[in-house]
């Protein structure tokens, strides 16, 4: 059993910074991509960035040059460095993992979510 733990979430004005965290752990996996959706209230869940084991990277175009995608491998940790946070911003953001599970194979795994309210 895998699971995602998230934190970092919490409320910011525009123009400000916020870090979010989410470490993998459980039984013995290998990861393929880790990443970040969101969730704004009466919206679909959508992309905000992503990373794969080899270091590419993936955004949003409303994130880019804002967001920051990052991993530390050691600690089965991926995180996202959000500043220049906007109105629009706001959302539950959800820790991805796409994993290889030993004797079981290849599996997504989501977090809990995390709240990040932009306020003016």
């Amino acid at each position: 059993q895998v699971q995602l733990v998230e934190s970092g979430g919490g409320l910011v004005q525009t123009g400000g910074s916020l870090r979010l965290s989410c470490a993998a752990s459980g039984s013995s996996f290998s990861i393929n991509a880790m990443g970040w959706y969101r969730q704004a209230p009466g919206k679909q869940r959508e992309l905000v960035a992503a990373i794969s084991s080899g270091g590419r990277t993936n955004y949003a175009d409303s994130v880019k040059g804002r967001f920051t995608i990052s991993t530390d491998k050691a600690k089965n940790t991926v995180y996202l460095q959000m500043n220049s946070l906007k109105l629009e911003d706001t959302a539950v953001y959800y820790c991805y993992a796409d994993l290889n599970i030993e004797w079981t194979g290849r599996d997504d795994y989501w977090g809990q979510g995390t709240q990040v309210t932009v306020s003016s």
